[in-house]
């Protein structure tokens, strides 16, 4: 069977001048350098950092600048050593080794000037550590405290300038509390190519600000908050509602629900002292209802349920592209489910809209849902119903407030909540989320599969969508041809991905979508080719090749997120952020998918029921266009 449906090993990566991630240093591995930190000899390839050097010999360094995902600046200047021989000092993360030398990161001079750094940075910051959101968790405040500061040496900034930036429904700004690292910057210009931040300025009045200046909430911000999660102080942060939850909570006329999705499942151990990637779905539940939510459901349910719109949406067009000749059929077909990249798209490549998937993401096709099908198997008022989305990305505020998103005849969701959020309500509440017993989420919404779970990585949309469709379109099960049904060419950390699925035989069509398609004659020999990029720097590569007719043309669907990493790596997780935490996240995501009893979309009882009770003209049906679905007019606008 494993003959059957094949993916050509050379052709499930992208080629290198496509792939994206952290700015990569190229280094001469062939002609290392000797070296010597602090006494200890060593050898590194040629153009290795002397901050890189330094950590590989288990010296510390300090930095503030400096980001593992992103390039390098060596404006802080708090990494200063001295080099033998040179009568100034270097910042390490700056200098790359080229010829043997001598390296000291302990010396009174080096001691000095980096104390001397931390008292300039601490001269332009607004100290309010007891009522910053940061506090504890703050990389200025960190060094202050290695390096005994006492005193503001250089004066202390104790009034506001600038007023703080609440126009976003996503990101806040408060630039009082910015000390010019640049990261930021490099974020959004470099990681995600975005480019709404900028160094303003010059000199003493130099400032990071918008275009003109102008509130965040009015230029092309994405709202992915990627640029929070690398800010070293206070001065980004998420829009955050856990006030008004408290007092939804606390008012008994509501009935108050919540959802929460995989990867803040993953990484809300880390609010705890947990290690990175440690799961605690079930402890959250219990801590959840002891918070005070009335009912606490699984997004995972309604990614399940996206997998069918989506995939059934695709076969649609497939069938009118390949079997109806009708050119209008938008192909390839992109992933809407991240709010993010729905943004980015609009903003930047507006032609590219008809595209996009018109299924809504798991958020909110659970919010339509929660306040039609749930509030009237419940007998409850959907005024009095309040939807709370825990949520891994900051884009979620954006995205619930969107003026369409009220399908349902209400704000279909009414407060997207962060990891970090919420781990600071169950702090509030007293709770000691490790040390919670397991308890199961709600019905109706209790039951998802591992095809849900892995949505919370990426390549997780387009393996649970490829677990669909194969058995669907063959008839056969899916672990005929991918062991355990682990479609493993789709994972991964690669900025962009290309897999090929040749489909050598058909089944007969499924019940649930035998109205919309006679057989499947006309996929059988058919090769199914499919795209995986995640950070929007990569989404710009692949749509740009689309445009030159690059191999992504040639794509029937493609995986978007963005974020880096996907969920696991959003807006709204614990900072902070590296490649090997995110990878770590993404390894509990799988071992969860992994023990899933249900592992396949379209085998989720629940979601098969609510198209019997419920979405009774089945996927991509008038029911379910008109609460899971959105459309766009020719203008790239939404019309509901």
């Amino acid at each position: 069977m494993a003959d059957k449906i094949q993916v050509d090993g050379g052709k499930t990566r992208a080629p290198k001048s496509m792939r994206r991630s952290r700015p990569e240093v190229h280094l001469d591995t062939e002609h290392p350098v000797t070296v010597t930190i602090d006494g200890l000899e060593t050898e590194v390839p040629f153009g290795t950092t002397i901050l890189e050097a330094a950590r590989k010999q288990g010296v510390k360094i300090p930095t503030l600048c400096f980001h593992e995902d992103l390039c390098v600046a060596g404006v802080c200047r708090v990494c200063l050593v001295e080099v033998t021989g040179h009568s100034i000092l270097h910042a390490a993360c700056a200098y790359p080794i080229t010829e043997p030398i001598e390296i000291f990161t302990n010396t009174p001079r080096v001691r000095r000037a980096r104390s001397h750094m931390i008292d300039l940075l601490l001269s332009e910051h607004l100290g309010e550590c007891y009522s910053c959101w940061r506090n504890n968790n703050c990389e200025l405040q960190k060094l202050a405290q290695e390096y005994g500061v006492r005193r503001y040496r250089f004066g202390h900034v104790s009034e506001r300038s600038e007023p703080v930036d609440r126009s976003s429904y996503s990101v806040t700004r408060d630039m009082d509390k910015c000390v010019l690292c640049r990261r930021c910057v490099r974020t959004c210009i470099d990681l995600q190519e975005v480019g709404v931040l900028e160094a303003l300025y010059r000199g003493h009045d130099t400032k990071i600000g918008t275009f003109l200046d102008k509130p965040l909430g009015e230029v092309v911000c994405i709202n992915c908050g990627q640029c929070i999660n690398r800010c070293p102080t206070g001065a980004l942060r998420a829009r955050d509602p856990v006030e008004e939850i408290w007092t939804a909570i606390d008012d008994p006329t509501k009935h108050v629900v919540m959802q929460t999705a995989p990867s803040p499942r993953a990484g809300l151990g880390e609010c705890f002292e947990l290690e990175p990637g440690t799961p605690v779905t079930r402890q959250l539940n219990t801590a959840l209802r002891r918070c005070g939510f009335d009912r606490v459901f699984d997004t995972n349910f309604t990614a399940d349920l996206t997998i069918i719109e989506e995939g059934t949406e695709l076969i649609l067009r497939l069938y009118k592209a390949l079997v109806e000749k009708d050119a209008s059929a938008a192909l390839p077909q992109f992933t809407s489910c991240s709010p993010g990249w729905v943004k980015y798209l609009e903003h930047f490549y507006p032609d590219f809209i008809p595209n996009l998937s018109s299924a809504k993401s798991p958020q909110q096709m659970f919010g339509s849902l929660i306040k039609t099908f749930y509030a009237e198997k419940n007998g409850i008022d959907p005024k009095d119903i309040v939807s709370v989305a825990l949520m891994p990305c900051t884009a979620k505020k954006y995205e619930c407030n969107r003026p369409e998103m009220c399908d349902s005849g209400y704000k279909d969701v009414d407060y997207g909540l962060t990891t970090r959020e919420m781990g600071r309500m169950i702090h509030q509440a007293g709770i000691d989320l490790p040390s919670m017993p397991d308890s199961d989420f709600d019905d109706p919404f209790g039951t998802a599969t591992g095809s849900g779970v892995i949505f919370g990585a990426t390549g997780g949309v387009m393996e649970a969508a490829l677990r669909t469709v194969l058995e669907l379109v063959t008839g056969k099960l899916v672990e005929n041809f991918y062991d355990h049904c682990d479609i493993t060419p789709i994972r991964g950390f690669e900025g962009v991905r290309l897999a090929e699925i040749t489909i050598d035989e058909v089944g007969p069509v499924p019940e649930i979508i035998a109205h919309l398609v006679p057989d499947w004659n006309w996929l059988k020999g058919a090769t199914l080719k499919v795209g995986v990029a995640h950070g929007t720097a990569n989404a710009k590569l692949v749509l740009e090749d689309i445009k030159a007719g690059g191999p992504f043309s040639e794509c029937h669907f493609i995986e978007f997120m963005a974020c880096p990493g996907g969920c696991l790596g959003g807006g709204g997780q614990p900072i902070p952020t590296s490649p090997e935490i995110r990878k770590k996240r993404a390894e509990a995501i799988y071992a969860e998918d992994a023990g899933s009893k249900v592992r396949k979309s379209h085998e989720n009882p629940a979601v098969l029921g609510v198209y019997e009770q419920f979405l009774t003209d089945g996927p991509c049906g008038e029911v379910s266009h008109r609460l899971l679905h959105t459309h766009y007019t020719e203008r790239g606008k939404y019309i509901v």
